[in-house]
């Protein structure tokens, strides 16, 4: 029915498709996360200031409820009931706090670039430099007239770069002092140790005396020992509380320094956090409990507590806070960058779009200015302008180059000649001049939130026509791919080709032509000239072959439309499980329970009792893991057993193995080779077992030793390196020939079950085991399938050559959904949530315990990538087991699996709450690098097992 066509042909559309998706991924960052950095704008800000100086303390990784919450952590006696008195004091009887609202994603780069610089970076600008910018925007470090910065030199760099020459200075620790098994809280002190030397250092350096003394100074404090100690022992450990307790010293001692330093009263401080910290020890993602952070303003220029409000300032979360009698003011984020500038009186970062808390008349902020209402009428005009100023940038670039511009009407309506925002500007001014400061602030309010309104609508001024195209090429994908799958045609006739052909031509050009006039990202360019290709080839070759399909079976269009619903329900099944992780538990009920008893033939079913009663045990065994829970604590029992369970399934297939006398000349399929043990083969496995029961003894060793806080032995280290690279290595590089199929299949099983003992914190090795058992046992339950006459299945070569064609059934759609259900539960299987934040740290540690974020990722991705080598291989046995073309049944699954990316897309948000906006960013790009790697699944399998499966290029489907 189907003729898939040579293997360059086959390539060509894997690579196409691989190229595709990496591509479109970028799709969703165009469409709802552009960079909001634009150039050209006038500075604007108070010029007096309430203060000389001011100090930013920043405890990276720091939650709020744990240091505002009394008895936050229960260790008995030796836990004190104010984790942080000094802080607490400060709120409770001379400062102003709140919680800081962060967004995704919640790293350290883009949450210090909103507090300083006033700016919600685009998202995918956290892959484009972890030290440095991608692109230069203006900062409160910048505008003062010196900043003085202490701290790690992953975040302390980005603000110095693109500063002016001599204004931004900073003390950096090393690299190799971010060291997860030491003690974390070592980084902050040494941050206040030079500190301290610095003034030391002022008493003789009359340079430097003179730049300590001036005016518009500010002092930043980077505190990295609890988001270390965070990662290495999670939030709520013994560790994280005493890293809490020194940073509240650290407070308490730069304070005095400072009072002893200058003996006045000119000095005002912010405390804050960059992000917060999931209860798993990560963040990344917008759990709340990431997004949430402390902020305590207090100095010169910042009011002290005030009573609580009505309603309540407070809810459930600050309930347990006990501050319930004083005003919480939360802000967001991008909101401290305009409080610091106004509180020294620099210019206001040029980018920022944070809103200063004291614009709003009918709520405190967290301002005491000198000239009172006056001076808060004055820091909302600014406000205003500079948001203004901001908007009218990215106006005239988008009226210069859109065509069929349409203004944001609330803020270009003309009245007289004259666009509103020019007229509401005067009217505050006026309101200024009249002394009415409580009116002048509401406009200036009211002015703000239209200027933050039009700054979004015209950062999504295209969002429609990228959702448009996005959505076309994913469903022309779909309609190339099913071309793989059609009877061929005919040539198509030349006048046919010609008007498709120009049909093409004419509106990709029109597209280019309207992308360069507007000056479109060269991304849009490549957007549209997929589905354009996809689509030309659909029209030219899909049609027919779809009616030739249709006429020559008893397939009808009805038929067709039943199927796709049936598909549709099974995919948006899986996207649903994104977000309830108790249904992949339920799909293999459905597989491996209901699949069978209901659909199979009663005899079918009796003759293969045994392997069906297998089949159900492991898809049951199998689906318990998705139901565990995802906060998971280190256990070395459960490691130790997940090693011990590989090593008996090695074991079981080497007494197998010896004990069946299979003949060389034996094949138990027309494709698949069978040959006699050889001692060479026999050797290598029990190596690789040995290699397992090894990498058991060097994690024992290196996790009783963390735990103990001794550090990671550098032997154990050495050990774990090598059993990892060695073992992982072998079956790419051996040259022993397998016996069967299975044989080779566990090869690469006991290579990689070296990682699921050192990489796991808990029952992944469990899954791991579980998951490729499930997966022999597919093999098997497929071919008994599609080939129910078991008595010849393992019959003579000539009974299982009867033919080289196959004709393509139905039930490759089903196996097409098996096989991406695979996929995804090969990634949710071990506990993951569709979330950056839910990968664990603690096991990257027992090989590198020094931060280095690139290579913990890689390990990480490492440890994902494992299981899919396991399905790969299975999934080409199977496909050569069937008698079937290589790559045609993930052809199928290829064509059908964009519906999950699709409504991923168009689940994307930018609204909302943090958790949703990062979850929404998480589901698209997962499910997109799935299928990605489904093509790479597919490709590496057949490659892995050229040698034991019989070369079948050759074949074709008729």
């Amino acid at each position: 029915m189907a003729n898939i066509g040579p293997s360059q042909n086959v390539l060509k559309l894997l690579v196409l498709g691989i190229v595709f998706h990496v591509i479109f991924i970028a799709s969703v960052f165009d469409c709802y996360f552009t960079s909001p950095v634009v150039h050209g704008m006038n500075h604007h800000g108070s010029g007096r200031g309430e203060a000389k100086r001011l100090v930013l303390i920043v405890g990276d990784g720091l939650r709020a409820d744990l240091l505002f919450t009394p008895n936050g952590f229960t260790f008995g006696e030796s836990s004190p009931t104010v984790i942080a008195p000094h802080l607490r004091s400060i709120a409770e009887k001379r400062g102003a706090f709140g919680v800081s609202h962060t967004r995704v994603p919640t790293e350290s780069r883009p949450g210090h670039v909103a507090i300083i610089g006033g700016m919600y970076e685009d998202v995918s600008a956290v892959t484009k430099g972890w030290k440095t910018n991608p692109v230069d925007f203006d900062s409160v470090f910048n505008q003062s007239s010196r900043t003085f910065s202490f701290g790690s030199p992953d975040i302390l760099p980005m603000f110095a770069k693109g500063a002016s020459p001599d204004k931004v200075l900073t003390w950096c620790y090393d690299e190799e002092a971010e060291d997860f098994t030491k003690d974390a809280t070592t980084l902050d002190t040494w941050v206040l140790d030079q500190l301290r030397l610095l003034f030391q250092n002022a008493s003789t350096d009359a340079t430097l005396n003179s730049q300590l003394r001036g005016d518009k100074v500010i002092f930043f404090l980077h505190l990295l020992g609890l988001d270390t100690t965070g990662h290495a022992y999670r939030p709520f450990s013994k560790e994280y509380m005493r890293s809490i307790q020194v940073v509240d010293n650290i407070v308490d001692e730069v304070e005095n320094l400072f009072s002893n330093f200058y003996g006045d009263q000119e000095t005002s401080y912010v405390f804050t956090a960059d992000h917060g910290m999931s209860k798993i020890g990560n963040h990344g993602d917008g759990d709340p409990d990431n997004t949430r952070t402390p902020l305590i303003a207090w100095g010169k220029g910042v009011r002290g507590p005030l009573p609580d409000s009505t309603p309540s300032s407070h809810d459930d979360y600050s309930e347990p806070w006990h501050l319930g009698h004083l005003l919480r003011r939360d802000v967001s984020q991008a909101d401290l960058a305009p409080l610091m500038a106004t509180l020294i009186g620099i210019n206001w970062p040029s980018n920022s779009v944070g809103v200063l808390p004291d614009i709003d008349p009918t709520r405190a902020g967290y301002l005491a200015p000198l000239e009172g209402d006056e001076a808060l009428a004055r820091y909302s005009l600014v406000n205003v302008k500079v948001l203004l100023e901001h908007y009218l940038v990215k106006h005239e670039l988008k009226a210069a180059h859109a065509i069929f511009y349409k203004p944001f009407d609330l803020l270009e309506d003309k009245e007289l000649g004259v666009p509103a925002r020019m007229q509401k500007l005067a009217t505050i001014e006026r309101l200024i001049e009249e002394g009415k400061w409580d009116d002048a602030r509401r406009f200036s309010m009211e002015l703000s939130e239209a200027c933050l309104q039009g700054l979004r609508y015209l950062e999504t001024y295209d969002r429609l026509l990228i959702r448009a195209i996005v959505i076309v090429a994913y469903l022309g994908w779909a309609a190339y791919t099913s071309i793989s799958l059609l009877p061929p045609v005919d040539s198509v006739s030349a006048s046919r080709s010609g008007v498709i052909d120009f049909g093409t031509a004419a509106v990709l050009l029109g597209f280019w032509v309207a992308f360069w006039i507007q000056h479109s990202p060269w991304t849009f360019y490549v957007y549209v000239a997929f589905p354009c290709y996809f689509w030309r080839e659909f029209y030219s070759r899909g049609i027919p072959a779809l009616r030739r399909c249709v006429s020559e079976s008893s397939l009808t269009y009805r038929n067709l439309f039943a199927q796709s619903i049936l598909v549709f329900s099974a995919l948006q099944t899986m996207v649903v499980a994104y977000t309830h992780r108790s249904i992949w538990s339920v799909g293999f009920v459905v597989v491996g329970v209901l699949w069978p008893l209901f659909t199979w033939p009663s005899s079918l079913l009796y003759q293969n009792r045994k392997l069906v009663g297998l089949w159900c045990g492991s898809c049951i065994m199998t689906g318990v893991f998705p139901l565990l829970a995802v906060d998971q604590e280190e256990s070395l029992p459960s490691i130790l057993a997940g090693g011990g369970v590989m090593l008996i399934i090695g074991a079981l297939h080497l007494y197998h193995c010896s004990q069946s006398n299979v003949d060389k000349s034996v094949r138990i399929s027309s494709v698949v080779q069978v040959s006699s043990l050889t001692a060479g083969w026999l050797a290598t496995e029990g190596a690789q077992m040995g290699l397992v029961a090894a990498m058991m003894l060097v994690t024992s060793s290196s996790v009783g030793g963390l735990q103990a806080k001794a550090g990671l032995p550098r032997l154990n280290q050495i050990a774990a390196w090598l059993i990892l690279v060695s073992s992982s290595v072998y079956p790419f590089t051996s040259k022993v020939r397998h016996p069967s199929p299975t044989s080779k299949i566990l090869s690469f099983f006991l290579a990689f079950a070296v990682c699921f003992v050192v990489l796991s914190i808990n029952v992944e090795g469990l899954f791991y085991s579980a998951y490729a058992c499930n997966l022999l046992l597919w093999i098997e339950i497929e071919t008994l399938v599609r080939t129910p006459d078991t008595s010849n299945r393992n019959g003579s070569v000539a009974d299982q050559q009867s033919s080289i064609f196959y004709r393509f059934r139905v039930d490759d759609i089903r196996i097409a959904l098996f096989f991406s259900f695979y996929v995804q539960v090969a990634f949710f299987g071990t506990g993951n949530v569709a979330s950056i934040s839910s990968f664990y740290l603690e096991p990257v540690y027992r090989l590198v315990p020094i931060f280095n974020p690139f290579l913990m990722a890689a390990l990480l991705i490492f440890k994902i990538v494992c299981p899919y080598v396991i399905l790969s291989v299975a999934f080409a046995t199977l496909n050569a087991r069937l008698r079937l073309p290589p790559f045609s049944l993930f052809l199928v699954a290829l064509t059908l699996t964009d519906g999950m990316t699709m409504m991923f897309f168009l689940n994307v948000t930018d609204t909302g709450s943090w958790l949703e906006i990062g979850q929404s960013i998480s589901f698209f790009c997962i499910t997109s690098l799935l299928l990605v790697w489904s093509a790479g699944i597919c490709a590496a399998g057949e490659y892995l097992m050229r040698d034991i499966l019989v070369d079948h290029k050759s074949s074709k489907v008729d």
